[in-house]
């Protein structure tokens, strides 16, 4: 539901290491299940903490655990706005550490973030500081140009050219809802035009497609604007945090919670960002334990739903204080504990059910 972008330090501090240890395969697994697995699995590159030791282990560590992996990210819109090139930016960021999965044979995703991944209401927090827009054309043609740059450099297999669709129209205004679609479907043209393989994709929020943060009961809504208004997408992503639909517990989410999406846009669907929680923070009670049961049953779930991948966007517990300082009400602690490990890469209990998941065999 809420993103949270990488450390661009961190992720530049990656590059020489993760070069310098070369290029080795990931480990795979052979599960008891005849069935398998139909989901590629994977992280993002997000570093419980924005030092170079840790960030470093941290994904030596989720890479023997994945076969594939995902940048989830916003232009940097004060660099963009500056006039810097984005083919410079992403080649100072993102490209080498793309070029370290792409050697060890893991898909690469890329999910583009067009707004606040904090507050879908908003811009994203740059173009705010700056008094700009993506209602702007001048703004959007910097969007257009940066997905056309990820996709010749990062060369994803799979590209997001807007996340949470349904939860930015619910919660934004009109207009920066209409620029959203507007220039994801630009973007979407321009980026075919350059490459014809490319998978292209929005997010979905799975709990505003149940219809769960309105306050009502459970009852699926469903997708059907975002199947108009984005008309490009082959493919779907999901964005999912169970606990903050109201879900007491992992085994109340439906059976069918992933699959309704996937009946009703009729084409693959892959999970981009979500998880559960494992401690309690602010009205949400939680646990290693229950979250360990959450892994187990999305697992289920995202089988039922016959999903092409099932990424999280973090490996690790964030150490909030490490990090720059929130501002006052800031929701991301509601995030901090989604990891598979803990700060310090101690596994927690959730770890175990997804190397189970990933031991069974990809078909």
């Amino acid at each position: 539901m809420r993103v949270m972008r990488p450390d661009r330090v961190a992720i530049a501090l990656l590059i020489l290491a993760l070069a310098a240890g070369g290029c080795g395969s990931s480990s795979t697994g052979t599960g008891g299940n005849v069935l398998g697995r139909p989901y590629r699995m994977g992280f993002s590159g997000i570093p419980p903490r924005p030092d170079f030791p840790t960030a470093v282990a941290s994904i030596q560590m989720w890479t023997l655990r994945a076969d594939g992996a995902i940048f989830h990210t916003s232009p940097p819109w004060d660099s963009l706005l500056a006039g810097v090139p984005a083919d410079t930016l992403i080649r100072r960021n993102e490209y080498n550490l793309a070029q370290y999965f792409h050697a060890l044979g893991l898909e690469v995703v890329v999910t583009l973030d067009a707004t606040d991944g904090l507050n879908r209401a908003a811009d994203a927090p740059q173009l705010v500081a700056a008094g700009r827009s993506l209602t702007e054309p001048a703004v959007q043609q910097l969007y257009r140009n940066y997905a056309v740059a990820m996709d010749t450099l990062l060369r994803p297999s799979r590209l997001g050219l807007a996340a949470e669709t349904n939860l930015i129209r619910a919660a934004a205004p009109p207009a920066l809802y209409a620029a959203v679609r507007q220039v994801a479907n630009d973007a979407a043209a321009d980026v075919r035009a350059h490459d014809p393989n490319v998978r292209l994709y929005v997010s979905l929020q799975v709990e505003i497609a149940w219809g769960l943060l309105s306050g009502g009961p459970l009852s699926y809504v469903g997708v059907a604007q975002d199947l108009a208004d984005f008309p490009f997408a082959q493919e779907f992503g999901l964005s999912s945090y169970p606990y903050l639909g109201g879900f007491a517990e992992p085994e109340d989410v439906p059976a069918d919670y992933y699959a309704r999406v996937h009946d009703q846009v009729g084409r693959n669907v892959l999970m981009v960002e979500g998880g559960w929680a494992s401690t309690s923070v602010g009205p949400v009670v939680s646990s290693p334990q229950k979250q360990a049961r959450w892994i187990r049953r999305e697992a289920d779930l995202l089988s039922r739903a016959r999903a092409v991948g099932w990424y999280q966007l973090t490996f690790a517990d964030l150490a909030l204080s490490a990090f720059p300082p929130q501002p006052p009400g800031s929701i991301l602690p509601l995030f901090a504990t989604l990891g598979l490990v803990d700060t310090t890469l101690a596994p927690k209990p959730a770890l175990a059910p997804w190397d189970s998941a990933f031991a069974e065999p990809k078909h």
